[in-house]
């Protein structure tokens, strides 16, 4: 992770070499100058010098001749030994260029020691006149060494005066080229330093956009953060903590949610309760007195009489179940077929009911009388009105993930407003029902359960019968049989 404090040390690290490759460069050139500057100065002062040490020894000399003590003597001596020291220093500036000439200027060095101890040895052998003589060559080669030296001057000025302008050129264009390389180098801090802070103050901005979206109550916004320092790290804490409230929420919706559906179940199931208590006259005193018929029947030979009491009974003894827990599909098939026998007693061959079941789908669980009551809506719109009667058809069987139940009959169909108002589950009166339970409570009760909006359909078309079809998840619950 590059912690923020590292960019600022790296920003200050970046910043700190440009100003010390600047500051080497510039006294990397400016050394350079000076030393080509000193090197020219050393020429013309090392000449200047022979020159002076030139004249001083003939000064010197001259003095000695007109009083020869030790003082004078010693003041010669030191006068050579300084005009020697020049002829080295002026050695020391020979080049390919100079070297004829500077060998000429030597000769003349040395001809004017020698001429100078030549006067002095005269001087001493008393030979006054020899001596002059010498003094007079000594003065001359004096001269011959001062021009030299001026005509070398000269020649070197001539010479260096182009080396001159260049150098003022160079210095011209080293403080263009440092003003440039001044703007550059500040632009180029600048746009570092821009995309530096820019790196910091990014996602710190993300950061409280995402806090500014999270206060208003969006929790579904992804904080994303590309840095990796300290914010970002923060950054995928932030939005751990906005998954984790997004989490709390949706916990808490559903919870409310499933709160509501079982209010609601449970209002319905009171409903339903209570209007098949209403249409019941007594039933326990009714239920036990239609077993009783049933069983005087039988001992009377009136099988049929019997049976169809049986079913009665049967379907009673289904009703006074508690409505507020599951059944399988299995009674509720049994308690279909006992409710068809009654209706067939009724109406005879004018009610034909077929049935494919598939065996294996019998252990779905579903909401008890839910199939009774679309049964019976198709025996009061397609069966009972018509003179011929009808068909009704019953099939289960098993499509996927869910077991598929459909109710049809061949009368005379819905209309769309009317399928509509079922799916819809908008109140609208109906036939009285044997259970007191009507369409739209079946409705209500099967989404609710099974907690699916697409639990039933209804395909009809008036005149071409009508077509109800359940679909219930398997994963709901499946039990054994009894």
């Amino acid at each position: 992770m590059n912690s923020i404090q590292k960019k600022i040390w790296i920003l200050a690290g970046v910043v700190l070499s440009i100003m010390a490759a600047i500051w080497i460069t510039l006294t990397y050139y400016n050394q350079k100058t000076m030393n080509q500057y000193n090197d020219i100065l050393q020429r013309y002062l090392s000449m200047n010098e022979v020159t002076n040490a030139s004249q001083q020894t003939i000064t010197s000399l001259y003095n000695y001749l007109l009083a020869p003590t030790e003082v004078n003597l010693s003041q010669l001596d030191t006068s050579k030994v300084r005009l020697r020291k020049a002829r080295i220093a002026v050695l020391d500036l020979r080049s390919e260029e100079s070297d004829f000439a500077l060998t000429n200027y030597m000769n003349l060095i040395d001809s004017l020691i020698e001429t100078t101890d030549r006067s002095l040895m005269f001087q001493s052998e008393k030979e006054s006149e020899d001596s002059d003589k010498a003094f007079s060559e000594a003065t001359r080669i004096s001269k011959y060494i001062s021009e030299m030296t001026l005509t070398l001057l000269d020649n070197d000025l001539k010479t260096y005066d182009r080396f001159y302008r260049d150098m003022i050129d160079q210095s011209s264009e080293l403080k263009k080229l440092g003003i440039w390389l001044m703007l550059t180098i500040t632009f180029m801090l600048l746009l570092f330093t821009y995309l530096f802070s820019s790196s910091i103050t990014r996602p710190i901005l993300k950061l409280t956009q995402a806090a500014r979206e999270l206060s208003r109550g969006r929790f579904d916004l992804q904080v994303e953060v590309t840095s990796n320092d300290e914010i970002s790290f923060l950054a995928k804490m932030f939005d751990r903590m906005r998954i984790n409230i997004n989490n709390l929420i949706s916990e808490i919706q559903q919870k409310a949610q499933l709160e509501n559906e079982l209010q609601q179940n449970k209002l319905l199931l009171r409903e339903s309760q209570l209007r098949s208590l209403q249409s019941q006259i007594n039933p326990h005193f009714l239920f036990n007195t239609l077993d009783m018929l049933s069983k005087k029947a039988y001992l009377e030979g009136s099988e049929e009489t019997s049976d169809l009491l049986a079913s009665v009974a049967g379907l009673l003894r289904y009703n006074l179940k508690r409505l507020d827990r599951p059944m399988t599909l299995k009674d509720e098939v049994r308690v279909l077929s006992q409710y068809i026998e009654i209706q067939k007693a009724r109406f005879t061959d004018r009610l034909q009911f077929n049935m494919d079941i598939d065996e294996s789908c019998l252990s779905i669980q579903l909401p008890g009388l839910t199939l009774q009551p679309i049964v019976e809506n198709a025996v009061i719109h397609a069966v009972e009105p018509r003179e011929d009667g009808g068909t009704i058809t019953f099939r289960v069987f098993d499509s996927g993930e869910r077991v598929t139940i459909e109710i049809a009959d061949d009368g005379p169909g819905m209309s769309e407003m009317k399928i509509r108002q079922i799916l819809h589950e908008d109140n609208f009166e109906t036939e009285s029902h044997s259970t007191g339970i009507g369409f739209n409570n079946v409705v209500k009760r099967l989404r609710i359960f099974c907690g699916l909006e697409d639990v039933i359909d209804i395909k009809s078309e008036p005149g071409n019968g009508t077509s109800v079809i359940v679909t219930i998840p398997k994963t709901k619950g499946n039990v054994k049989d009894d």
